[in-house]
């Protein structure tokens, strides 16, 4: 038993590690938004950039504000942003990979030019185009990134599709009178997911990256919500005179990304 377990870590170890880390911070953050018995956003001028102790682990910030409770909201809001994005983007491009992969044709030039003149713009100027529009705020962002996320998993879905629908098991179920829908998304779909599993995690990751960046500069998530970025903007102010407040959201940022990233190309290694 012991042996399997070393010979499959060894044979994927990216997989595994980056499946331990991305557990291991989601519980985290997920203890802190329930079982904190702070409020992120109340402010105490007393506890002033309090050193860690037993009453606030990971001390205050400016205004007193425990961090741990801020880092775990910040964190969730950052993953909920990062989910609702990869939703939206896997949603709508699998719809808009499986049209154009499987009919092809007129379908497929008219949808795929525009698929190539969204991905012609970087993702973040393209979602700061979208945030100008719409206006900022959590929903906001979500639906700017989700838009611009949709190019990318359109793609990979209309490879898999084209691959697909000419296979036997597909000519198979035309032949036995399946409709176009059925054989799409009930026959060719699940032999994607393999595919776009590890996608969906790599974009998830991209997605946490982005919302991080654009919270940053002042046009994601909005005062009084908490986010990773936002708070790493706040903290570099205080840079030399308080650095703690900016390790402890950096390194956070950084595990997310790390353990995402490694999970990524572990299910990426195992398609």
């Amino acid at each position: 038993m012991m042996k399997d377990i070393l010979f499959k870590f060894r044979k994927n170890p990216e997989l595994y590690i980056g499946a331990a880390i991305s557990s291991v911070m989601i519980i985290i953050l997920l203890c802190g938004v329930i079982f904190s018995p702070y409020d992120p956003n109340a402010m105490d001028a007393a506890d002033k950039f309090a050193d860690p102790s037993f009453k606030h682990l990971l001390g205050c910030d400016n205004f007193g504000r425990d961090l741990f409770a801020r880092l775990s909201i910040g964190g969730a809001t950052t993953l909920f942003v990062a989910f609702g994005t990869v939703i939206i983007g896997v949603t709508v491009g699998t719809l808009i990979g499986a049209l154009t992969g499987y009919y092809g044709g007129a379908v497929d030039e008219v949808l795929m030019r525009f698929n190539d003149a969204v991905l012609a713009f970087p993702s973040i100027l393209l979602a700061l185009v979208f945030i100008s529009v719409f206006g900022s705020g959590t929903w906001k962002v979500i639906i700017s990134l989700g838009i611009v996320f949709v190019p990318s998993f359109a793609r990979i879905v209309r490879s898999e599709f084209m691959r697909c629908k000419n296979l036997d098991y597909v000519r198979s179920a035309r032949l036995m009178g399946a409709k176009d829908m059925r054989i799409m998304f009930v026959h060719i779909l699940p032999n994607t997911i393999h595919v776009l599993m590890s996608s969906v995690v790599i974009g998830f990751n991209n997605a946490v990256l982005a919302e991080a960046s654009m919270s940053f500069l002042g046009i994601g998530v909005q005062p009084p919500d908490s986010s990773l970025g936002r708070m790493l903007s706040d903290a570099q102010a205080f840079l030399f005179s308080e650095p703690s407040y900016a390790i402890y959201t950096g390194v956070t940022i950084a595990l997310i990304v790390l353990g995402f990233s490694l999970l990524g190309d572990g299910l990426k290694k195992n398609a």
